[in-house]
């Protein structure tokens, strides 16, 4: 695997932290200071200033997201983090992002490349959120979210939406833009005033209170594996 993926399996560092510390001439491998198209293979000899480097064992977390928590791992403001709630002797870090005020479904890994994969248009993982919104969407504006929205980063995927209640909708979306669902609720009519993501490519929040956390079961981080990617266009 690519240096900086080895670097981030051992906790040391982030895989953009840890190509700062390559560029800093600190990691060496098998005696040799690395750059950063280094590969390490198995057998390999790893260290960082001198002190040896071992990758930790893969760990798949599923948290449930409270409100006012930021999904990155330090915050230069001061505000709680997702990882910070997640307490686990591994270095974990989330897939993908929820804006602060979203609650919801939240899987956190150091697995870089099952992170990658999911997080890869390609794979069209699957988001279903329940939104909380001004006024109440008439058949029409459900029709336009379905076929799909004009956004100023050009045209969305057609989404699966449902009303569920007065002023509650259900849209699952496989695209992964930033307030994709906010900006698309927005373009009908509808601002969101709360939002919470119920289903993250097939895993709920069944058990879970906010704020609470638990480890995949290894059937789920199969499922999570075997899903084959989407054929590509034409």
């Amino acid at each position: 695997m690519r240096l900086n993926a080895y670097l981030a399996r051992t906790g040391i560092a982030s895989r953009r932290g840890a190509d700062e510390l390559i560029k800093t001439g600190r990691v060496r491998v098998n005696g040799v200071y690395a750059g950063l198209n280094t590969f390490v293979q198995e057998g390999d000899v790893v260290d960082l200033d001198g002190r040896l480097l071992l990758p930790q064992a893969l760990a798949y977390v599923l948290l449930h997201k409270p409100a006012g928590v930021v999904t990155t791992a330090s915050d230069p403001h001061g505000r709680p983090t997702v990882v910070e709630l997640v307490e686990h002797e591994s270095r974990v870090v989330p897939v993908g992002r929820l804006d602060a005020d979203t609650t919801g479904v939240l899987l956190l890994t150091n697995d870089g490349e099952l992170a990658h994969r999911l997080a890869h248009p390609r794979y069209e993982v699957e988001k279903v959120y329940e939104a909380e919104v001004e006024g109440n969407p008439s058949d029409e504006a459900l029709e336009q979210l379905g076929n799909g929205i004009e956004l100023d980063d050009g045209p969305t995927s057609p989404a699966q939406a449902r009303r569920l209640g007065p002023g509650r909708v259900e849209l699952s979306i496989h695209e992964g833009r930033k307030h994709q669902v906010k900006r698309m609720l927005a373009a009908v009519g509808h601002p969101v005033t709360r939002l919470h993501r119920s289903r993250y490519a097939g895993l709920t929040l069944e058990g879970l209170e906010p704020g609470q956390w638990r480890e995949l079961e290894p059937s789920e981080v199969a499922r999570l594996r075997s899903k084959p990617p989407s054929p590509a266009p034409g």
